[in-house]
């Protein structure tokens, strides 16, 4: 099963299924959010309602994000990702060997989710950057679990997979994370998801040995192939991944966890790290950005104008004076 949202040609906001090359809106005002909170056997109910509903064909609505994610998590879980980013910023390759230990991940923005077909504004920079990922998208059902999930319960919960796109100025990250902290302002402008959520159950064929889904993933600009990957290279497997983040915490229907990037290409900062400078070059206005997932599909955003901010002052210096003089 596949799940949108898309707006019909007189704009209407619709959600529903999308079968064959068509889409079906759900019946009774239902929405992509109340049927995650269903999970897999509600939502199956409600794709046998819908099988002699009117169709409208994918060439005539515009496709948007498939869900507005209540929280994003976005894991770094690939190591050759890792060793080539770390060559740009350190000058070395290398994989702390706290990365080992545990799958760290971070909260990013879900207010600036967009789908595939966007145009996509970025905070003025010099090293704009896409990352390729594929992300799980959590549902429920009767008594889901939501804290403290052992891996079997996390593997329950993930109702179906889309393609992420983090997009990253890279400029903007590398300066704020040395202070320790973020990324903040140099991701959190743009998240691409899309082009719909496919159920987990259509994924189980591609499940190896050991749990992790051995998916071909493609990264292409301006129609050139700049990276390609299997996403079972991740450290985990992605049940592994939802009872981490489950840990003293929640994971409830639409959180969304990104995988992080993939190796070998599925960023332009590991290319630099690996290449020893800006090649190939940054993404610039007017340049298409296309990712493909195999059982997916694909999503394609082109770069638009840099975005201006209203300017903020640096920090000024303070007399750290303990009590104020009247």
């Amino acid at each position: 099963m596949k799940l949108a949202r898309w707006t019909d040609p007189d704009g209407t906001l619709s959600e529903g299924f999308v079968i064959d090359d068509a889409v079906v809106p759900f019946p009774d005002g239902m929405t992509v959010a109340s049927v995650l909170e269903q999970g897999l056997d509600g939502a199956r109910k409600l794709f046998d309602r819908v099988q002699s509903a009117p169709r409208t064909s994918l060439s005539h609505i515009q496709l948007l994000a498939p869900l507005t994610p209540t929280t994003v998590r976005d894991f770094v879980t690939f190591e050759e990702h890792v060793e080539g980013v770390s060559a740009g910023v350190e000058g070395k390759s290398n994989v702390a060997a706290e990365w080992y230990e545990a799958p760290t991940f971070y909260f990013t923005n879900p207010h600036t989710i967009s789908g595939t077909g966007a145009v996509i504004g970025f905070p003025v920079c010099e090293r704009l950057d896409f990352e390729l990922e594929l992300a799980a998208v959590i549902g429920g059902g009767p008594d889901a679990p939501e804290s403290n999930l052992d891996v079997d319960q996390g593997e329950s919960v993930i109702f179906g997979y889309c393609i992420m796109n983090d997009w990253s100025a890279r400029d903007l990250q590398a300066r704020e994370m040395q202070v320790r902290l973020g990324p903040a302002k140099g991701k959190d402008f743009g998240m691409t998801l899309g082009p719909w959520i496919v159920t987990a159950d259509e994924f189980a064929p591609y499940l190896d040995a050991e749990g992790f889904l051995a998916v071909r993933a493609e990264a292409y600009i301006n129609g050139e192939l700049v990276g390609e990957d299997l996403v079972s290279n991740m450290g985990w497997p992605f049940p592994e991944l939802v009872a981490y983040a489950s840990r003293n915490s929640r994971v409830v229907p639409g959180d969304v966890l990104g995988s992080g990037t993939v190796g070998n290409g599925g960023c332009l900062g590991e290319l630099w790290g690996r290449n020893g400078g800006l090649t190939p070059p940054p993404l610039n206005v007017g340049d298409a950005v296309r990712l493909v997932i195999e059982g997916l599909g694909e999503i394609q955003n082109t770069v638009g104008a840099p975005v201006p901010a209203p300017p903020i002052p640096a920090a000024r210096p303070r007399t750290r004076q303990r009590r104020r003089v009247d």
